[in-house]
């Protein structure tokens, strides 16, 4: 099976002094040596200096993967395509759904999707491929599809909203993908923002590759904002991965990554811009 080097070009952090910006959004390159793919793009285009001074060319880049339709994973796209040109996109056909979340008590709810259209970003060299099931990019990495919501503990954050019509539902962001890549050790799993999830994601994963084993978890977890009993019963499921790597990052929260730090210190690792690991 192919080698994997993940590099964090974006996330809320900086772990390396060489003058990276850090931004609140997430972005990570996967090299496989003969193939890279970029798993996000961050916030606001952070990405194409710190990749210059991690010595990453984005000119190299292969395909992009959008895990959803948030600014903080999409908004850096149009600096990407206007640095890259042309360049095949996968994404859910949700991602530029009315992505909104709730403003303070009599103001106006506040967008917080794409922030450009799909037409200027096609305009630009976006080649958007659409997925809703599960699909395998390249021999044992697999796009994870919707992902089944299925425990009672794992909910959509409260103040995530979107629109249908003229009318305000609660968020179901059924548009967040994870990466599921089959190693001879076990899975690696790539999280965007595990809006769906993190147990939920994993049991996912095991379904659609067929492989028990989680080897690492990278990402991220979305259980900063997560209330208590989630983020109990997600650190108790984790006790019980056996894992080899657990890098969280981005809407984690430093107070959620200290925590996880504790709990697994012999597998935890700091996963801030500028940070790799290989597999």
């Amino acid at each position: 099976m192919t080698q994997l080097k993940v590099t964090i070009l974006v996330d809320n952090t900086v772990g390396a002094p060489l003058g990276l910006l850090g931004e609140w959004g997430l972005s990570m390159l996967l090299n496989f040596g003969d193939e890279r793919i970029l798993f996000d793009v961050g916030e606001q285009g952070s990405l194409i200096t710190n990749s210059q001074l991690l010595r990453q060319d984005l000119q190299e880049i292969d395909r992009i993967v959008l895990s959803h339709g948030h600014y903080d994973h999409t908004g850096g796209l149009l600096k990407f395509l206007q640095f890259k040109g042309a360049v095949p996109i996968h994404a859910h056909p949700n991602i530029f759904a009315h992505h909104f979340a709730k403003g303070p008590e009599g103001q106006m709810n506040r967008y917080i999707g794409v922030p450009y259209g799909q037409k200027h970003m096609e305009s630009l060299g976006a080649q958007f491929h659409w997925h809703r099931e599960p699909f395998e990019l390249r021999p044992g990495l697999w796009l994870s599809g919707e992902i089944p919501r299925v425990t009672f503990f794992e909910e959509v954050d409260a103040h995530l909203i979107e629109l249908e019509g003229e009318k305000v539902v609660p968020a179901r962001i059924l548009d967040d993908l994870s990466l599921f890549y089959v190693t001879e050790k076990g899975l690696i799993i790539l999280l965007g923002c595990a809006h769906a999830g993190l147990v939920n994601i994993v049991e996912h994963a095991k379904k659609v590759t067929k492989e028990p084993k989680v080897r690492a978890i990278i990402g991220g977890t979305h259980l900063g904002p997560a209330a208590p009993e989630q983020q109990r019963q997600t650190i108790d499921y984790l006790r019980g991965l056996d894992l080899e790597c657990l890098a969280p990052n981005h809407c984690t929260g430093p107070v959620m990554q200290s925590k996880l730090a504790a709990e697994f210190p012999a597998v935890f690792r700091w996963a801030m811009a500028g940070s790799s690991l290989e597999f």
